[in-house]
């Protein structure tokens, strides 16, 4: 008796979502249709998934048309994060294609009478011998692809790729070159109103009374709208909405608020609190090794704020009971799921439809402006009501990404090797973004009069790549170790995702540590890290960035030069970088050179273009992002409070590529932020022979840690 042979898997993005039509369709202009569940960020991902579509549907990338992520036909694929997008998207996406490729060549071969393997494809031409021929589109009256995925067609070789390895220019840069309308921002509806909510000064204060008489008398004005303590105005034009946003504030009187944190004792606070403690990993060594010393060492990571450059936007349209939202929200479906539970509507009533946004890179401000957006345009009468936030708004009452306090105690023996190893945490949880519990996630969900309570942030499982934890379990051949999470259960500052989550900050730590062992031992750091590291890929983005930084560079008064190494998640993406720098009046980051490893490239331009991304940003909260409170408000709501690296303190950043096609690909967007960290912080030490462990470095800690050093 024969077994029968195994159901093949389907990609995880896929396997929730089977259906083709989802995914693929063929559109009477002789162009292929693509509808991802992912969204366009600014990661470069709708060029990398019309590669793939491309490829594997034997069309060239120009038919290709990708269209946006909407609740309405789009699969659903969750959030945009985690640099997953290729990893999921592009695996399901490929997979897809390859049947519908395979789907339409049986059709074609039934239809021309000649055997399915005699047939090629050319840009959507089917082609057979004695020059028969049709296409994808003269047959898709014929055939349909409103069926599931079965895993029974094979995806191209990767010889026989032609789009995929490529550096083809980005699909969305030639409109915002050229200033086409393509951001929400710059996108107004037929008949648009324009909506600005008032928030109070004071962290967690209520509004107790609200004089509406002075906004009432602005010309242009529609309608005040109150709900407990949610308010905010509705009006023709931006300039009446905002002269009518100042006479209600004028007239609003709020209750005091929650006390918030001693920002300059942020450890002591989070290791204060009750807290949720989970040991995340553990190993113990057959053959203990004699301790001769333990090193314990703290670190620290603030606040830090989303900042992007254009503050959040949202548009919103009644059309009776049902309501149709636009938005730059990373989670088309989540963001539904929790607007269903606040405005007591079913999901199916809801259409959420993403545009892209100027700027995000985690759980910002995106979600909670849709939901401002839904509340005012119920007085608008079914005209739209587009909701922009201030800057104030932004850097004030958008989650921000969790402070971290980090203690890693480290036994050595006589010869200064690491025997066992210890990593504490201590931070609030790195996400609540919405659709993922029964309460909603959403900040006017908390002011309006039956509110509901401020989500606690959680911590994602460690499968998925953790939160708190991420990338707190050493790549390295330590003997032994304990790795603990400690998540805090309140929350007076609110807090959710923010890039990498507590990636950077755990990479900063140990990488920072090991620096520090391999200058006791006297030993080359970039040999310390080989010497530990068993994973051949690891190594090989190690050896690469030192080779192309020719380390060691040749020492100088004030120049630095320091190495930093991690597997995103652990899971993910390789990434090694050395940084150069310069301790002048303060750190500047002449030189950033970065090896990475994501398997197959598929856009390799795309890849360096996040790799550079991520460097550049690492730098700006390695140096200078940190937010700013007393103990009852947020101070850092501008530019000025809250400075990001600028144009001019902008490192050369020199990224190298290991191409390894035949491995799947991973997403790019999160690899650099914990190397380039560390690396930073390591050649501080190198140049200025000062360790500092508490980031921002700015020239106030440099001065703290001499102070500190023997």
């Amino acid at each position: 008796m024969s077994t029968p042979s195994p159901t093949p898997k389907l990609p995880v993005s896929l396997a929730a979502n089977p259906r083709l039509s989802s995914w693929v369709k063929l559109t009477s202009n002789g162009r292929v249709a693509i509808s991802p569940g992912k969204v366009e960020i600014g990661q470069g991902i709708v060029t990398a998934l019309a590669q793939i579509a491309a490829d594997e549907l034997d069309v060239d990338i120009g038919r290709v048309e990708m269209i946006r992520a909407s609740t309405a036909a789009s699969p659903n694929e969750g959030v945009t994060s985690g640099s997953l997008s290729i990893q999921q998207s592009g695996r399901a996406l490929r997979q897809a294609c390859a049947e519908v490729r395979q789907i339409f060549v049986a059709a074609a071969a039934e239809r021309l009478g000649v055997d399915a393997s005699a047939l090629g494809i050319e840009d959507g031409m089917i082609l057979g011998p004695g020059n028969v021929r049709t296409s994808y589109w003269e047959l898709a009256g014929d055939v349909s692809l409103d069926r599931d995925a079965t895993g029974n067609a094979a995806a191209k070789p990767i010889a026989a790729r032609n789009a995929a390895g490529h550096s083809l220019q980005r699909i969305d840069i030639p409109d915002k070159v050229f200033a086409r309308p393509r951001f929400i921002h710059d996108s107004p509806l037929a008949g648009m109103l324009h909506g600005r909510v008032m928030r109070p000064e004071i962290s967690g204060a209520k509004l107790v009374a609200l004089d509406e008489e002075a906004a009432h008398a602005v010309p242009g004005l529609v309608a005040i709208v109150r709900d407990g303590s949610f308010a905010g105005v509705v009006s023709e034009t931006e300039d009446s909405v905002e002269v009518a946003l100042k006479a209600l504030r004028k007239g609003a009187k709020w209750s005091d608020g929650a006390p918030l944190p001693d920002e300059d004792d942020l450890a002591a606070f989070l290791k204060s609190q009750p807290v949720e403690s989970t040991v995340i990993d553990t190993r113990t060594s057959a053959t203990p090794g004699k301790i001769a010393r333990t090193i314990r060492r703290h670190y620290t990571r603030p606040y830090i704020a989303h900042a992007s450059i254009a503050p959040s936007c949202a548009m919103a349209r009644w059309d009776g009971d049902r309501l149709h939202v636009w938005t730059h929200s990373q989670g088309v479906y989540l963001l539904r799921a929790d607007l269903a539970i606040v405005l007591k509507l079913p999901a199916e009533s809801i259409t959420v439809e993403h545009m892209e946004g100027a700027g995000c890179y985690g759980h910002n401000a995106a979600d909670d402006v849709a939901l401002d957006a839904a509340l005012l345009a119920r007085a608008a009468n079914g005209r739209p009501v587009r909701v922009q936030w201030s800057r104030h708004d932004e850097m004030s009452h958008a989650p921000f990404g969790a402070a971290m306090a980090i203690e890693i105690e480290a036994d050595l023996d006589a010869d200064n090797e690491i025997v066992g190893w210890r990593h504490s945490i201590w931070s609030n949880g790195h996400a609540a973004r919405p659709g993922r519990a029964a309460q909603p996630a959403l900040l006017a969900a908390t002011e309006i009069a039956t509110p509901y309570p401020r989500m606690i942030s959680s911590n994602p499982p460690a499968a998925n790549g953790g939160g708190g934890d991420r990338n707190s379990v050493p790549l390295y051949d330590f003997p032994a170790w304990t790795i603990e999470s400690h998540r805090l259960l309140t929350m007076p500052v609110r807090t959710s995702a923010l890039r990498t989550l507590g990636g950077q900050g755990n990479i900063f730590a140990i990488e920072s540590l090991l620096d520090e062992i391999a200058a006791l031992r006297g030993e080359d750091p970039v040999q310390f890290r080989l010497r530990h590291l068993r994973d051949e890929r690891a190594k090989d983005v190690v050896r690469t960035v030192a080779a192309r930084a020719k380390w060691k560079p040749e020492k100088r008064n004030g120049v630095g030069y320091g190495v930093g190494f991690a597997r995103y998640k652990n899971t993910g993406a390789y990434c090694a970088a050395i940084a150069e720098i310069e301790g002048t009046d303060d750190i500047r980051v002449r030189r950033l050179i970065l090896a990475v490893d994501v398997g197959e490239a598929i856009n390799p331009d795309g890849v360096i273009n996040q790799i550079e991304g991520g460097a550049i940003q690492a730098t700006s909260w390695v140096l200078k992002e940190r937010v700013r409170f007393d103990r009852t408000r947020i101070m850092s709501t501008s530019w000025t409070d809250y400075p990001i690296l600028t144009f001019s303190e902008v490192p050369m950043v020199d990224v190298e590529i290991i191409q390894r096609p035949e491995i799947e690909p991973v997403g790019a967007g999160e690899a650099a932020h914990g190397p380039v960290t560390a690396a930073i912080a390591n050649a501080v030490f190198d140049g200025l022979g000062v360790r500092v462990r508490d980031l921002p470095i700015t020239r106030d800690r440099l001065i703290a840690a001499m102070e500190l050093t023997p």
